[in-house]
């Protein structure tokens, strides 16, 4: 399919009543000085917006709110840029429906966001909208409620393996996080949804596209595995909304995504979504969007008011009791590390110190991932510790603590990171803990990253790790669990073979320490027992090196008392987490 032209219009199926007020946001045209007539520009935005208006604006009655109008690097297409976004603006206002905002509404959310505030004038019109907020800003809802407002609007009825909207995000727990937002909104509105990525079985995927669906949320792979196999087309996508489009570029999943646009009709809206606008992002805009208009809100470098930044100079080996004192403070802590053996090894070693924790990265199953986040978010276990893919979709409120264990290496990564706390107006506390080998790095990435930490070179029990995370520290003792039965043969033989090893609460072991939970390892009752090597208790008779004489101890994944899915790779007794909270 050819890429659409600058030059090239569509009409909306949905448009926006004008605001009455004459406070007009200023724009930018790209590549140039501003313009006030911005004539090159009328009869597009004409097309789409059913106005007069020769650029385009939208006026508001409640003043504007300054905005960041850093560029992006898309120097070569003509599009306006709004250096102003409205201010104390209602939903209503803006132009979106009563049967939204009354859903809104039932969801708690009663006033747009500014990056909300500025965009749906221009999404909900039909145009083409780069929207660029940092982590936490509600860009969700700004590309949202507009492809929700445009499906209602136009009415089409639902095809089988034709979705009429589509959503492509990076990673598995972002799409997911998208769903949980807009399935109540859809569900108002009588629309079905759902989620295609990777990790999970096709089945269920393929009989959920082939009985229709409005809005798909997916992931780069698994969609084009389904289109290639004929169980989705994208012919019919009226909306298509590219989700944190700078990590998907990071990734490199920038050519799938590519594939994917070209299957979709050139007159559909496309809307981007983003905390910056660079990488390859540029490529797409050039060859996808038609006359977009961008609206920079609350930008990645943006400093967060209440967010405090502070880095600890700490030797190697003070490194993990440094971190076992911080994460062992009441409330959410929320860990970086830069590899996947990373997280899986430090979760092991807080879980060890007795601190409640679970571990979110790409080697484990979707069952556990879910699992662990749930753990994580209704407070089963205390700490997490994530690689950098999975920043993207951690949506948990209440994270006071963010820790980079490993300090990222680019700047974008740290900011990303950090992001997961001092969200929608909270309080959080960033720490990068940093060794004297990594101290010119660290110095760079905070510089690249706009923000001017304060470093403390601390030991083991500074006072200064109270004030960081304060509260009275309290650590979780393992479950003890029975040692497992020995199975013997008819012919007397102790324990032969696997008998001993099951899944669920105890059989089996690693060669780990006795204490240490398999994190987040995805099966039903998570870790095995430590003693013994996965044969019965006691290995064979006569010279088996299993440790029979003694229980092994272990964290329980089975909350007691209630069913038996597990909550979690560390979901701990109510007697253990006493006293946490």
């Amino acid at each position: 399919m050819a890429a659409r032209r600058p030059s090239e219009t569509r009409t909306p199926t949905a448009q926006s009543p004008a605001a009455p007020s004459t406070n007009r946001p200023r724009r930018r045209r790209r590549g140039g000085s501003t313009n006030t007539s911005d004539t090159a520009n009328t009869n597009a935005v004409s097309a789409r917006n059913g106005s007069a208006n020769s650029n385009g604006a939208r006026s508001n009655t409640n003043g504007a709110r300054p905005v960041s109008t850093t560029t992006a690097p898309v120097d070569e297409t003509s599009y306006d840029e709004v250096s102003e976004a409205p201010a104390d603006v209602s939903f209503a206002e803006l132009g979106l429906s009563s049967r939204l905002i009354q859903a809104l509404a039932a969801n708690g959310i009663d006033r747009p966001f500014p990056i909300q505030a500025a965009t749906l004038p221009d999404s909900l019109s039909g145009r083409d909208v780069l929207g660029r907020g940092r982590t936490g800003s509600g860009k969700t809802y700004a590309f949202l409620l507009p492809l929700l407002a445009r499906l209602a609007e136009s009415g089409t009825k639902r095809q089988p393996n034709r979705p009429r909207a589509l959503i492509l995000a990076p990673t598995r727990e972002l799409a997911t996080q998208i769903q949980a937002s807009v399935a109540p909104l859809a569900d108002a509105l009588r629309m079905k949804t759902m989620t295609v990525f990777g990790g999970v079985g096709h089945g269920p995927q393929i009989t959920g596209l082939r009985n229709g669906v409005d809005i798909v949320i997916a992931c780069p792979g698994r969609l084009e595995d389904h289109v290639k196999e004929g169980h989705a087309r994208l012919d019919a996508v009226e909306v298509t909304v590219l989700d944190e489009a700078d990590h998907m570029a990071d990734l490199g999943f920038l050519p799938a995504v590519r594939r994917l646009l070209e299957k979709t009709p050139p007159n559909g809206q496309r809307l981007l979504f983003s905390a910056t606008l660079d990488a390859g992002v540029d490529v797409l805009v050039k060859r996808f969007m038609n006359n977009p208009i961008t609206h920079s809100v609350d930008s990645a470098k943006s400093p967060v008011a209440k967010m405090t930044h502070h880095v600890l100079h700490v030797q190697s080996d003070s490194r993990l009791p440094v971190l076992v004192d911080l994460t062992s403070a009441p409330g959410r802590t929320l860990v970086f590390t830069r590899t996947k053996y990373g997280a899986k090894s430090l979760t092991k070693k807080l879980i060890s110190s007795g601190v409640p924790a679970v571990e979110l990265h790409g080697n484990l199953s979707q069952g556990a991932r879910t699992r662990n986040l749930e753990a994580f978010s209704d407070g089963s276990a205390s700490t997490m510790v994530a690689t950098d893919i999975a920043a993207r979709g951690i949506h948990v409120d209440d994270i006071n603590l963010v820790i980079h264990a490993d300090p990222p290496i680019e700047h974008k990564a740290y900011l990303h990171r950090s992001g997961r706390t001092a969200r929608a107006g909270a309080e959080g506390t960033v720490i990068t803990l940093m060794t004297d080998d990594q101290v010119r790095d660290v110095r760079d990435l905070t510089r690249k990253a706009g923000i001017a930490p304060k470093v403390t070179r601390l030991r083991v029990g500074d006072p200064l790790l109270a004030e960081l995370a304060p509260g009275e520290r309290v650590f979780v003792t393992p479950v003890a669990t029975p040692a497992p039965e020995v199975r013997r043969t008819a012919a007397g033989s102790g324990g032969g073979g696997r008998g001993g090893r099951r899944r669920g609460a105890g059989g089996g072991a690693p060669k780990a320490e006795a204490g240490t939970a398999r994190a987040g390892a995805g099966r039903s009752g998570a870790g095995r027992s430590a003693g013994g090597s996965g044969r019965s208790a006691g290995g064979r008779s006569g010279g088996g090196k299993g440790k029979a004489a003694s229980a092994p101890k272990s964290y329980s994944t089975t909350t007691p008392g209630t069913s038996s899915r597990p909550s979690g790779a560390a979901a701990f007794s109510s007697a253990s987490r006493s006293g946490r909270r």
